[in-house]
């Protein structure tokens, strides 16, 4: 599916402004007034406050707003994830909606704002394989264009082979009661493609408005450069394996319950469906050489089909899929070669669109071209989005190769797992943690971030590398690395806020709307770079990057990222996109404000006095004494996390709070990646739930023989440690850093090697 549960997809890693997430509660508390503490007052702030969320780049921005508000899809007994949600045209009498679910639940929902419950559509659970964080499941639903006068339905899934592996399935199912439930006792297996890997599976499946046919999205089977045979699956035609299929359901033939379209580039050869391979090229074919095809579209209008395609290391593209297309994958990645085998294919279909990862995004998913009559300005435009966040526009009729930068996004703050289009034509955007947003167009592409830190009110104008007055200082016990930069923080909210400590699960803590989270960073004592996390006046939240002149009188904001030399070493200033890779809704979105990480000691400010005591005091004391979180914490009874390099707790505790505040951002449930691990600082307290004991690593073993993901008693054969030890292509984490923490590894590797075989 795509590095979406990696991964999609693949994980990641680093970034920050703040710092990890999870953490115990405590319970509300007085503070006595004998109790030392680190400020006497809340001081006012009202400089440093976040504005309105600046529209992307051109005339038109794009912004999202909760759709069926009182509804989340997503089960409270498991962490199944939601992978997209569904509108059959011809449902217009009840404009349902059809939410699936990676656990193999497909629910039904009228599209009402002011719906409050939804029904259970189909149950599949007992054949979708399926586990938490994997790249496997059911992937999406395709209604029959008469549905539900013909009440067949349409589903693609992942289930077990016979010997135990992953099995793709594409199945004919039918309602029997009128439409209102699947029945899955009626299911006719249409194809089944046998995968040598659990991840790249597609997603995509769905009818043209021009042929009437049923179309598949099928991933090239996984694995690092997909190297299975000697060009790759993308580019074996004898595989469905990398590839857009297109059947006939409606003309079963004698053999097969679907029938070959006569103009398939290799119709009359033995089909491919019994096992998704053949000896000849498979007819079933439409197109070819795509890596991890999710999301694909037909626009209402031409009947084109859209796809897209996650890329590998480097590019993510968009493509207009054609009859015996051929999209380059693996000898090429977006419209730009990899050096890898391809055979003697050498005339390939340029992408539309394409954008390079991780600076402006990463695992594209797809969308739709716009035809709904509420946001004229977007007529005609091919509107989607990524896993993180990100939302891209581009006239239908772009020629190819249009090449997006982070300056062509919008950020909508949501884990985007799919688009989605209702029966008028206007679009959805589907959140991976269970929630329907609608799509909107403001009009106007006002940029609202100033170029010039100075001039966001967030540091002082008389002492520019000082904070503002209203700014609160704070530093969370287990730190981020960094790559060895110094770092200082504080929190900014408007006047009359308070920050919520029981909104959110883990320990995070809920920042209201307008809250600005600032963090210095500096090498060899000069100030380098600093970032601003804001949340919007829309409740979204944006990280923004800004680099300090020479003479640190000011710092100018860097869009899109870059890297500079800084003395002997490379420091990466952060892409919006990259902010929101580790930033996100499955971790809280701020990461080191959270109670584990702050119920520790700070040796607070002596000036101004008041509000400053000079003191070293409790941060959840301090913090409560002056009003800023509601229900108040205290230190006693709340959860503290230990410094990782410190002297306090074993090295199991300290291990377990690197893993949390540099891992857990996205190893953690729904964090979006394709492994099943949880990092999280409570979740390592039993080792058994994490999904890393002598655990098979899923996105390679980097080479080393019988490697796991933790290989209790030995550092070398675990690839936790010696991705978090290496840097390039391998590295964890993959964004940001460029420099190997060598005591963060040193201290992983005292906690592995010091492991019983049951990793405790």
């Amino acid at each position: 599916m795509i590095r979406i549960f990696t991964g999609v997809l693949l994980v990641l890693s680093l970034l920050t402004l703040a710092n990890c997430s999870s953490g115990g509660r405590g319970s509300a508390v007085n503070v006595s007034p004998t109790q030392i503490l680190g400020m006497t007052a809340r001081p006012s702030n009202t400089s440093c406050v976040a504005p309105d969320r600046p529209g992307a780049g051109g005339a038109t921005a794009l912004s999202v707003v909760r759709a069926l508000p009182n509804i989340n899809f997503k089960p409270t007994a498991n962490d199944s994830l939601i992978t997209g949600a569904f509108m059959p045209h011809s449902d217009a009498a009840s404009s349902r909606w059809y939410v699936t679910s990676l656990d193999g639940h497909v629910y039904a929902v009228n599209n009402s704002d002011s719906a409050t419950s939804f029904s259970t559509f189909a149950d599949i659970s007992s054949r979708t394989r399926y586990s938490s964080g994997a790249e496997t499941g059911l992937y999406g639903i395709a209604f029959h264009p008469n549905y539900p006068t013909n009440p067949r339905v349409y589903v693609t899934y992942s289930t077990t082979s016979p010997t135990g592996g992953v099995r793709g399935r594409v199945s004919e199912f039918r309602t029997l009661d009128g439409g209102n439930t699947l029945d899955p006792s009626t299911e006719v297996v249409l194809l089944t493609i046998d995968q040598p890997n659990g991840d790249h599976n597609g997603g995509f499946i769905g009818f043209s408005p021009n042929d009437g046919d049923l179309y598949v999205s099928l991933g090239d089977g996984g694995g690092v450069y997909d190297p299975h045979g000697t060009i790759g699956n993308g580019q074996d035609t004898t595989t469905l394996l990398g590839k857009v299929v297109r059947i006939d359901i409606d003309h079963p033939s004698a053999a097969l319950p679907y029938s070959i379209p006569v103009d398939n580039p290799y119709a009359g050869n033995p089909s491919c469906s019994a096992t998704g391979a053949g000896s000849a090229n498979c007819p079933e074919i439409y197109a070819y050489g795509l890596r991890n095809p999710w999301r694909g579209s037909f626009d209402r209008q031409s009947g084109q089909l859209w796809m897209s395609d996650n890329g590998e290391d480097s590019w993510e593209e968009v493509d207009r899929i054609i009859l015996g297309g051929n999209y380059g994958w693996r000898c090429r990645e977006g419209a730009n070669s990899t050096g890898l085998a391809c055979g003697t294919a050498t005339s390939f279909i340029d992408p539309v669109a394409q954008y390079a990862h991780p600076t402006a995004g990463r695992s594209v998913i797809g969308g739709f071209v716009y035809h709904g009559t509420k946001y004229p300005a977007l007529a005609g435009s091919y509107v989607f989005g990524d896993l993180y966040g990100n939302l891209f526009k581009i006239p239908s009729t772009t020629s190819p190769t249009l090449t997006l930068t982070v300056v062509d996004a919008t950020s909508s703050g949501l884990t985007i797992v799919s688009l989605a289009e209702d029966n008028s034509g206007e679009l959805y955007v589907v959140d991976l943690n269970g929630t329907l947003w609608r799509l909107q167009s403001s009009g106007s592409g006002v940029n609202t971030i100033s170029d010039s830190l100075l001039a966001t009110g967030c540091i002082s104008t008389t002492a520019p590398t000082e904070p503002a007055s209203g700014l609160i200082p704070y530093v969370p016990n287990a730190p981020f690395w960094s790559d060895g930069a110094s770092k200082r923080r504080w929190i900014a909210i408007p006047d009359g806020s308070q920050i919520s400590t029981s909104t959110l699960a883990d320990g995070d803590w809920e920042f209201p709307v307008g809250t600005v989270l600032v963090k210095d960073f500096s090498l060899n004592n000069a100030l380098v770079e600093t970032r601003l996390f804001m949340r919007h006046t829309d409740g979204s939240w944006a990280g923004y990057s800004y680099e300090w002149n020479d003479a640190h009188t000011d710092a100018t904001r860097v869009v899109g990222g870059k890297d500079k030399a800084v003395g002997t070493q490379t420091w990466h200033f952060p892409s919006e996109s990259e902010c929101m890779q580790c930033h996100s809704a499955a971790a809280g979105y701020s990461l080191g404000p959270e109670t584990g990480q702050l119920n520790g000691n700070y040796a607070y400010p002596s000036t101004p006095s008041p509000p400053y005591t000079g003191t070293m005091a409790n941060q959840l004391d301090t913090l409560s004494h002056i009003g800023l979180l509601t229900p108040e914490i205290g230190s006693a009874g709340a959860s503290a996390y230990p410094d990782p390099l410190g002297s306090a707790g074993t090295v199991a505790e300290r291990a377990r709070a690197y893993l949390h505040t540099n891992c857990s951002q996205c190893h953690r449930p729904s964090g979006g990646t394709p492994v099943s691990i949880d990092l999280r600082y409570q979740a390592t307290a039993a080792m058994s739930g994490t999904g890393t004991c002598a655990a098979t690593p899923l996105r390679g073993d980097l080479g080393v023989s019988g490697a796991k993901i933790i290989d209790p008693g030995s550092p070398a054969t675990s690839v936790l440690y010696l991705r978090m030890h290496t840097r390039g292509a391998n590295q964890m984490p993959p964004i940001a850093s460029t420099l190997v923490d060598a005591a963060g590894a040193s201290l992983l590797s005292d906690w592995i090697t010091q492991m019983s075989a049951t990793c405790n």
